[in-house]
């Protein structure tokens, strides 16, 4: 896919998501809209995956850490066709597997996530795992920059660098907010880049929302022995005008009125897409 379609393929999932989150009056709002380009990146144009590969030992591996944005990774997942769309009708419904984080009851998810500061651990495991068995593939994560506050995080980014896994690429989506406000004011883990570079990371700074960037920096290799971290600046809401950059939207579910104005956006951020050249 070219990054035009990559960007309308961005938005068609966003939008699946605010209507699956109205459904079902659940949902981590702000924090699905603002990794949706990232995920589809991944998804649609780096990942070594698809939904027959899923049992492959040499598939690549993707652990979402930031679990409560499950509902994005869901919509990328239908999309895909690792389960029916029409599954995604009974999300957070009872009985349903699709709940509110992350489960590996579900085609094409790995592990269970969603209890903050976990992911990267699994995944360093998973990349040791990779090197001691002559493994080819390539392990990602998605973490929040509220998560960074956990302390596994960063024995995770210790052990990462201590066995020069070059087989695996961090994500942070950097949007600087979390449930209770700005992440500067409730734990505040700046300098993200330092302290990363300092575990033996190579780290990339980019705009997250930027879809040229994030697949060129996704696909370029990483640096022998030395595991990669991408801090991707993201707005939080991103594509709903009055959801940007909001941290009362971090878990919050629209108004009739609210969800109306927002399929309007989002469709002309479709439309765009579509007509332009």
């Amino acid at each position: 896919m070219d990054i035009q379609a990559l960007e309308r393929k961005a938005a068609e999932m966003r939008k699946n998501t605010w209507e699956m989150i109205y459904r079902a009056q659940n949902g981590h709002t702000g924090s699905d809209l603002s990794c949706a380009d990232i995920l589809v990146a991944l998804y649609y144009q780096v990942l070594h995956q698809t939904a027959e590969s899923f049992t492959d030992p040499d598939r690549d591996r993707y652990v979402q850490s930031k679990g409560h944005a499950v509902e994005i990774l869901y919509s990328v997942l239908a999309d895909r066709g690792y389960f029916p769309k029409e599954d995604l009708l009974t999300y957070s419904q009872f009985n349903s597997p699709y709940i509110g984080h992350p489960t590996n009851h579900i085609n094409g998810i790995e592990l269970n996530t969603g209890s903050l500061g976990h992911g990267l651990a699994l995944s360093v495991g998973i990349a040791k795992a990779g090197k001691l068995d002559g493994r080819d593939y390539h392990v990602y994560t998605l973490m929040g920059d509220g998560e960074q506050a956990e302390g596994s995080v960063w024995e995770a980014a210790m052990a990462a660098g201590n066995f020069h896994l070059d087989n695996l690429t961090a994500i942070i989506d950097h949007n600087r907010l979390q449930i209770s406000g700005p992440t500067v004011n409730v734990m505040n883990s700046e300098p993200l880049a330092d302290k990363y570079r300092a575990f033996g990371f190579d780290v990339v700074e980019i705009d997250g929302n930027d879809m040229r960037q994030l697949v060129d920096t996704l696909q370029t290799r990483n640096t022998p022995r030395r595991p990669k971290l991408i801090l991707a600046d993201t707005i939080k809401g991103k594509g709903i005008s009055f959801a940007e950059n909001r941290p009362e939207w971090h878990h919050k579910i629209p108004t009739p009125e609210q969800y109306q104005q927002g399929l309007a956006e989002l469709d002309e951020q479709i439309g765009g897409l579509v007509h332009a050249k």
